[in-house]
């Protein structure tokens, strides 16, 4: 048996769900700024680390650009501007769609903007 090119070998990474319409325009390039609470399991996020999205039977694989803490969803918005968390939505809807998801427990933990590229899924 022999191994693969390392060329071909994707690269190790963590997988993180997506709702369908954040995923959609996660593979399509559109979404930059993934938005998540700060978990104990994502302390040690860091720029160059790669994250496989997930959604049904799709994925995308994507690299970490830069992970930015936040206090609050707002700050974060504002920080990082809605258009890349979400360029289909406005910025109140989002931060409601936000809250709809992370719990203000949750929001205390930290908020996380992640910044993502999509990576050709060739390589």
């Amino acid at each position: 048996m022999t191994a693969r090119p390392s060329s071909t070998t994707a690269p190790r990474a963590r997988e993180m769900n997506l709702y369908r319409r954040y995923f959609d325009l996660v593979a399509s390039g559109r979404k930059t700024i993934e938005v998540r609470v700060q978990y104990p399991d994502l302390r040690d996020l860091k720029a160059r680390d790669h994250i496989r999205f997930v959604c049904d039977r799709d994925d995308a694989l994507t690299r970490v650009k830069r992970v930015a803490r936040y206090s609050s969803f707002e700050e974060m918005l504002d920080a990082e501007g809605a258009a890349n968390v979400n360029p289909d939505s406005p910025r109140q809807q989002q931060l409601a769609d936000i809250r709809r998801i992370y719990s203000p427990e949750k929001e205390a933990l930290g908020v996380l903007a992640i910044e993502i590229e999509l990576l050709d899924q060739g390589h």
